[in-house]
């Protein structure tokens, strides 16, 4: 294998959640360029049958349906290891919400909803493709983690939670399924420019500035760079990766 064929991916079906916008939108881009067939799922068929405009409709699928809700889950599950005629390879849980409150005002309702989404749902998820993935005797799960997997912030206790315990279930499902071929990461975003960071950022003007001047690189990221990440975490270029939390932050993690 050369250095380039490291990072093609023409042999992989994708299931990117969370597809249709924002860094979900970025990573189903960067693995269809890198010559992966993806399936996009999400709440609005509109949005995720634009999605799959600009990245080919020869080789997008949008499928819709809510990853929170059992049924729904199941059929966008089907859908996706039918789209193509192939089994999922690739699975990327980006799908999420936030919620950004004092730790103190958040009922129970609004920790669960967001716990569900990106924990629940995301486990569910994984374990619903693992036996396709077994088969194949290879797969590729990609978590999307956070910041707040690795540092705390005020104001987001329920979001801080579901990605830590993303963290947690990457590496506990990264160490149970390396023996049959799966491989289990999770990227950890800094502040990208999406419709998420600016809800987050909304009437916050010292919070962006405190990050600003906390990012040595001194600006936001772009979607495609977490695109790229998950293309390399994927990809027989990252074959002895698991387990692993990888930073796409700019150095913010790090600095003081």
């Amino acid at each position: 294998m050369n250095d380039e064929s490291a990072f093609i991916l023409k042999d992989d079906i994708a299931l990117v959640t969370g597809g249709g916008t924002g860094l979900g939108q970025g990573i189903a881009k960067a693995l269809a360029g890198a010559g992966a067939r993806i399936v996009v799922a999400g709440r609005r068929q509109d949005v995720l049958q634009r999605a799959c405009e600009t990245i080919g409709v020869d080789r997008c699928v949008a499928v819709t349906g809510d990853i929170t809700d059992d049924e729904d889950r199941a059929i966008m599950l089907d859908r996706a290891a039918n789209a193509f005629g192939s089994p999922v390879t690739i699975l990327v849980n980006n799908a999420g919400v936030h919620l950004k409150k004092p730790a103190a005002e958040v009922s129970d309702d609004e920790f669960q909803a967001v716990m569900s989404t990106h924990v629940n749902a995301g486990f569910a998820l994984a374990r619903g493709v693992h036996s396709q993935m077994f088969e194949a005797g290879r797969g590729s799960i990609v978590f999307l983690a956070s910041m707040t997997s690795l540092i705390g912030m005020p104001s987001v206790v329920a979001y801080t939670a579901a990605k830590c315990a993303v963290a947690g279930l990457t590496r506990a499902l990264a160490a149970e399924w390396a023996p049959h071929g799966v491989r289990v990461n999770a990227i950890a975003p800094g502040w990208i420019e999406s419709p998420m960071l600016r809800q987050a950022l909304s009437n916050d003007l010292s919070r962006e500035q405190k990050i600003l001047s906390r990012t040595p690189m001194a600006g936001f990221g772009e979607p495609r760079d977490i695109g790229q990440a998950a293309v390399y975490l994927c990809s027989p270029a990252g074959k002895f990766i698991n387990g692993i939390i990888l930073p796409v932050d700019g150095g913010a993690s790090m600095a003081l």
